[in-house]
């Protein structure tokens, strides 16, 4: 192993030992005549210098080993996370510089971040719209046209799944009615397609919340429900909506298998995760994923109210 590669506490200790048996050999060479007990005390001494020398210069790095190890941890999808400025002058410089790195960091994702979210929103509204206009008028006339019944039923349930895929590519009830209103219309709408139950608790009198929270809400809760319908294997899901401290708080509840061999969704991949948690963090929220109480996994998010 090349000597630039060892960790620093071994670079400078060897530095260190081997000028202090440079010195020792030097002075023993001075002093040719040094009986042998002497020359016992000065190997002893040597020993005594050398482990002393370790346990301070590891002392010393200690809060380097520290500082890099709360840098191993640090999750950029959790936003605010910042290292305690501990240390001697130059470690608590080395923190503050990576500080600033994170908050530069946090500020040019939640930018970008945003910008991604607004163009796939707009995305989504103009495949819609498209849906709608153009494939649905064509689907509504050919329908018209035709005269055999086995043929009408097919094109009508084309034309239904046609309508069906707009709406989740543009929730227009949240814009028309609001979160409650388009929260339960999207819970009837899954009760309904996937044969789950759904047990609603949406609490009166919630926060006001920004456009861009209400939707991210919404999307969690569409994503949560679509996990539950493809992994879960659940028969029941409670969905609630329910105010916070100066927030609202979304819980997305299942009963089913839950997550095998983990107690916590890890894996960003995962179900649409990493898209949940951009959502929750470009809007100031926090999203937790955990073992449900009924065995399945539910997902918790909470947003800030507006002016928050």
């Amino acid at each position: 192993m090349r000597f630039s590669r060892l960790p620093l506490l071994w670079r400078v200790f060897a530095i260190n030992a081997a000028l202090l048996v440079v010195a020792t050999l030097l002075l023993v060479t001075v002093h040719t005549r040094l009986a042998i007990v002497e020359g016992l005390d000065v190997a002893v001494a040597l020993v005594v210098m050398l482990v002393a020398n370790l346990v301070l210069v590891r002392h010393t790095l200690r809060p380097i080993d520290r500082l890099v190890e709360r840098m191993r941890g640090i999750d950029l999808l959790q936003p605010s996370q910042r290292i305690p400025e501990e240390g001697g002058v130059e470690v608590a410089e080395l923190t503050r510089t990576f500080n600033e790195m994170l908050e530069r960091l946090e500020t040019e994702r939640r930018e970008s971040g945003r910008r991604a979210l607004q163009a796939q929103e707009a995305e989504r509204r103009r495949i819609a719209g498209g849906l709608h206009d153009e494939v649905g008028q064509v689907l509504t006339g050919v329908l018209l046209q035709l005269e055999d019944d086995e043929t009408k039923h097919a094109v009508r349930q084309a034309l239904e799944e046609v309508r069906r895929i707009a709406r989740e590519l543009r929730p227009e009830m949240l814009e028309q009615l609001g979160l409650v209103s388009a929260l339960t219309e999207l819970s009837r709408k899954f009760a309904e397609s996937s044969g789950v139950r759904v047990e609603q608790r949406f609490l009166a009198d919630l926060p006001p919340l920004s456009d861009d929270a209400e939707l991210a809400v919404y999307r969690v809760a569409q994503e949560s429900l679509t996990n539950v319908a493809r992994h879960a294997d659940a028969s029941r899901v409670r969905i609630a909506l329910e105010p916070g401290a100066d927030s609202v708080v979304l819980r997305v509840a299942d009963d089913g298998r839950g997550i095998p061999g983990s107690d916590v969704f890890t894996v960003n991949g995962h179900g649409g995760l990493r898209g949940m948690r951009e959502r929750a963090l470009l809007v100031g929220g926090a999203l937790a994923i955990k073992r449900g109480s009924d065995g399945g996994v539910e997902v918790r998010l909470e947003v800030p109210a507006e002016g928050r």
